[in-house]
């Protein structure tokens, strides 16, 4: 026997001994349990007492039977009980049956629905009360009656309390499942009252804005959020309180965070507005994601603009170059007119040069991010600055909190800080000075690298203007295209920077993105390749990642192979000798194998665009194949 079919036996039997009868029913009015005294009592057939029988079938029964007294309309009547039973409230009454014997019945709703009631015979006490009032000539009539009507008041209550102590029970339920769930979600939900007190908080607030209150319940905006954040977010509270619902995003100082925040009014049934419900989310990576998209879709329309004109260009100046060549080849000619062709010929030379700083903005380019340790990247770049900032410029390094490879396309890096560097030592010329380089995480959020001078400072004009293409303080010798080409590398790669001047001189913050780099698990690797020395050399990036290897030339072996249990990834390049290519070996193996492709085509190729799953630009490094493939694993 089954230990739910034996509970229900043992639930039964334990009813059946209970002297009063019970009857059960659900939402539907359909019969759910019973027991023997309920039968007995009421005389029922046993088709009646079965579960699943309809309170209908059960009250037509009784009304044609009399148990109700005389009914003109027995349908009638069976359907004004079955209503009220559709709406079924707690209650107690007593009923004298045409049998003679009083029946007290109590009912209470359940909270899943449906009702219990419970039948008392109570003939023998009514017998008693009779004959005490026979007998008892001191006793008041009208004392008995108030004593009958309190224990009638005294068990309705009883009933009521019993229903409302079920619901209570079921809403202190309720209060903390909802509690529950609104603590496991990734953002912060609260409820602040007119005076900007926090009545409800889901305990998130400290773990989406690090440093403000881990429970805000009872303090105001203020003191759980900081002056400075609150500052930036009463504007939004002030438009919910008089009934505007908003949706802000600010910046949180303390931890470089973007976050969002929805404020929606709490109106009461008359109108009034009495308190603010809020939902704050960190979207930082989203602002990131989206700044780099942003970033590259103008890029995308300036190489647009900007192509047909550096095509007319380049042909202009390829032809003032032929020009002015054939001219200073020329004998005899006078000394004038020479160096005035020299100076023609470096004009157009710098105007070749400018066009490929142009491109270098302008044109299509992917990031390439590896793992990379941070201190010994800029510990290099300095070592190979030093020389050219000269004896007169020295450049302090200030490094903290980079001990772990960072996710990170370091020549870009590699290129703004450099070019930082050369503006801070043109910036002092001709005295020189000191070059602070720092470097530091901001909470788990941002990498910060910062670069001052002890120079004159940025003018109004260059801090509103200094990231513009063009825009040089250097007259003739600068092309107005460094700092803008830094603005672009660090926007593409989803971070922010910031001009300002201090004290001493100026300051150039660059904020990039903190990605940790994950160290792939060693798996095997499904090497496909068809030339013998790139093979090779993959081979040995793959091995001293700690990663075994089985490689393959072709498209058919690679098939048969990649049908092996123990291969964990596939890496194959786009274009095989014979038909077919890692396209199609990509596209085959989708959902079943993580698959990564490397090629030599161009971004743009068509081939290359229909790939399912990331490609690896060769030539590559260790780190950036090791950053792709930490980013395939679950």
């Amino acid at each position: 026997m089954g230990s739910e079919e034996t509970r229900e036996r043992l639930t039964q039997a334990g009813l059946n001994l209970i002297q009063q009868a019970i009857s059960i029913f659900d939402s539907d009015l359909r019969l759910a349990v019973s027991n023997r005294q309920y039968q007995v009592m009421f005389d029922l057939p046993e088709a009646l007492t079965r579960t699943g029988t309809s309170f209908e079938e059960t009250v037509r029964f009784l009304v044609q039977r009399g148990e109700y007294g005389p009914v003109a309309d027995i349908e009638k009547a069976v359907h004004d009980r079955v209503n009220q039973a559709r709406a079924f409230q707690a209650h107690y009454m007593e009923r004298t049956r045409t049998n003679g014997r009083t029946i007290a019945v109590e009912g209470a709703p359940l909270p899943q629905g449906g009702w219990v009631t419970v039948y008392t015979d109570i003939t023998g006490t009514k017998r008693q009360e009779a004959l005490l009032r026979a007998r008892s000539e001191e006793l008041s009539s009208q004392v008995l009656d108030h004593a009958e009507a309190l224990a009638s008041a005294n068990r309705a209550l009883a009933a009521t309390n019993a229903a409302l102590e079920e619901a209570k029970a079921e809403l202190t339920a309720i209060e903390a499942r909802t509690r529950l769930v609104t603590e496991m979600m990734p953002a912060h939900i609260a409820h602040i009252d007119r005076n900007f007190i926090y009545t409800f908080s889901n305990r998130r607030l400290s773990s989406i804005m690090p440093g403000s209150a881990s429970d805000a319940v009872g303090q105001h905006g203020i003191t759980a959020l900081g002056a400075n954040t609150f500052a930036k977010i009463e504007p939004g509270f002030s438009k919910a309180l008089a009934g505007e619902a908003s949706v802000l995003e600010i910046t949180h100082e303390p931890s470089g965070r973007r976050i969002r925040i929805a404020l929606t009014p709490e109106r009461m049934p008359d109108g009034r507005v009495t308190g603010v419900f809020i939902l704050s989310t960190d979207v930082t990576h989203e602002t990131q994601a989206r700044a780099a998209l942003a970033q590259a879709s103008r890029r995308e329309l300036a190489a647009k603009l900007s192509s047909g004109l550096a095509h007319d260009f380049a042909n202009l100046l390829t032809i003032i170059m032929g020009v002015q060549g054939r001219i200073e080849r020329m004998e005899s000619l006078p000394d004038e007119v020479r160096e005035a062709t020299r100076s023609t010929l470096a004009a157009a030379r710098r105007g070749g040069m400018l066009l490929d700083r142009l491109a270098a903005i302008s044109g299509k380019r992917e990031l390439r991010p590896q793992a990379v340790e941070i201190t010994p990247l800029l510990e290099d770049l300095a070592s190979m600055a030093r020389p050219t900032l000269g004896d007169a410029v020295a450049l302090d390094m200030r490094l903290a909190g980079l001990e772990a490879p960072m996710l990170i396309d370091p020549g870009p890096l590699q290129d703004s800080v450099l070019n930082l560097l050369l503006n801070a030592r043109d910036a002092m010329a001709p005295k020189g000075g000191r070059i602070v380089l720092e470097a530091h995480p901001v909470q788990d959020t941002w990498l910060e690298i910062a670069v001052s001078d002890e120079g004159p400072g940025f003018s109004n004009e260059a801090l509103e203007h200094a990231l513009d293409p063009f825009f040089t303080t250097k007259g003739g010798e600068g092309s107005g295209l460094g700092l803008s080409m830094v603005y672009d590398q660090t926007k593409l790669a989803g971070g922010t920077m910031r001009l300002e001047n201090t004290d001493t001189g100026a300051r150039v913050v660059l904020r990039l993105p903190l990605r940790l780099a994950k160290g792939a698990r060693p798996m095997m690797v499904l090497l496909v390749e068809d030339n013998d020395e790139i093979r090779a050399n993959v081979r040995d990036m793959l091995t001293d990642l700690g990663h075994s290897v089985i490689e393959t030339a072709t498209l058919a072996e690679a098939r048969v192979l990649a049908q092996l249990t123990d291969i964990g990834m596939v890496l194959s390049d786009i274009q095989l000798a014979g038909e077919g290519t890692g396209v199609e070996l990509a596209q085959e193996l989708a959902g079943r194998l993580p698959t990564l492709l490397m090629t030599s085509l161009p971004p743009g190729d068509r081939l290359r665009a229909s790939a399912p799953c990331p490609v690896l630009q060769k030539p590559f490094t260790k780190g950036e194949l090791a950053a792709l493939l930490s980013g395939l694993q679950p």
